[in-house]
This record gives structure tokens, C-alpha cells and sequence, in this order.
């Protein structure tokens, strides 16, 4: 993927990284986080390992650097316990996914899930809440609270 960089009107500049765009004021380690998949320790562990400056502003990062950044969070090297997808089930190893990918990734494990009846993918099919949360109040959105009021029709 060639690395864009956007003029936006007001905002200033806004570079494309792994499909993302990210607003040239904000720092690399905050920039990093609106990527999808990557978190504050993924960005950390990124800039750490390719000795970029926390603090520098995503519009002053060269072609060639915003090329290491997305070519190494394709494929990092970082120790396990950083990435997102340890032990896959299908292959059993330990990858970082972002972007679609994880999205995808996510929706395969929830119907497998489900295919598998287990007590998750049951609470996944009726919508309610999977991790033990409490069902009384809050795991409700967009749901009719409370007793519904019965339409009145009248007749002429």
C-alpha cells in the first residue's frame, strides 16, 4: 500500500496509514491508536521497536517511515503477549490483525460460536449480554423498557 497524504481545509493535513486517516497534528502514538486493531501498547511497542519519537507529529513523518510502520505492523515482531490473536484456532499461531481483517475475524469466531451451542454463542444468538453482566437495566439499547402502553384505536 502506498502511503497518501491528504490536505484537508481546516484540519490540516490528513496522512493515510493502513487504510486509515489520521490527522497530521495529533503525535505518532496517539495517531497510531485510530488504526483499528491497534491499541496504546501496540503503538508504544511499535514506535519502541522501530526508534521512532513518540512525540513527533504525524504530518512529519516521511514516505519511507510511515512504509516501516505499516510494513511492521503487518507483520511485527513483538512478543506474544502484545498482539491480539494469540493461538488461532485454525493454524495456532499467534498473528495481529487490524483493520477488516479483525472485524471479519470477530464475526467468524461469533458463529462459530453459535454453530458450536456453547453457552456464549447462546447468549450471542438472543442478544443478551455474554460476560456475565447483569440483565436487569443496562444491557438494553434501543430495547422497550417497562411495561408498554397498549394503542388506543378508536371506533367511528
Amino acid at each position: 500500500m502506498k502511503p497518501e497524504v491528504k490536505q484537508e481545509k481546516d484540519e490540516g493535513l490528513l496522512v493515510r496509514i493502513l487504510s486509515t486517516d489520521i490527522p497530521g497534528d495529533k503525535k505518532i502514538l496517539a495517531g497510531l491508536i485510530r488504526i483499528k486493531g491497534i491499541s496504546w501498547t501496540f503503538s508504544n511497542a511499535v514506535c519502541n521497536a522501530l526508534k521512532i519519537d513518540k512525540n513527533k507529529k504525524i504530518k512529519d513523518l516521511t514516505k519511507e517511515e510511515i512504509e516501516k510502520i505499516s510494513g511492521f505492523v503487518a507483520r511485527p515482531k513483538l512478543p506474544d503477549f502484545i498482539l491480539n490473536r494469540r493461538k488461532d484456532i485454525e493454524t495456532g499461531e499467534s498473528k495481529h490483525l487490524i483493520g477488516s481483517d479483525l472485524i471479519l475475524q470477530r464475526e467468524f469466531d461469533i458463529k462459530r460460536l453459535k454453530k458450536m451451542k456453547c453457552y456464549r454463542g447462546l447468549r450471542h444468538s438472543q442478544g443478551q449480554p455474554v460476560r456475565g453482566q447483569k440483565t436487569r437495566s443496562h444491557f438494553r439499547s434501543n430495547k422497550s423498557v417497562g411495561v408498554t402502553k397498549k394503542r388506543v384505536t378508536g371506533k367511528k
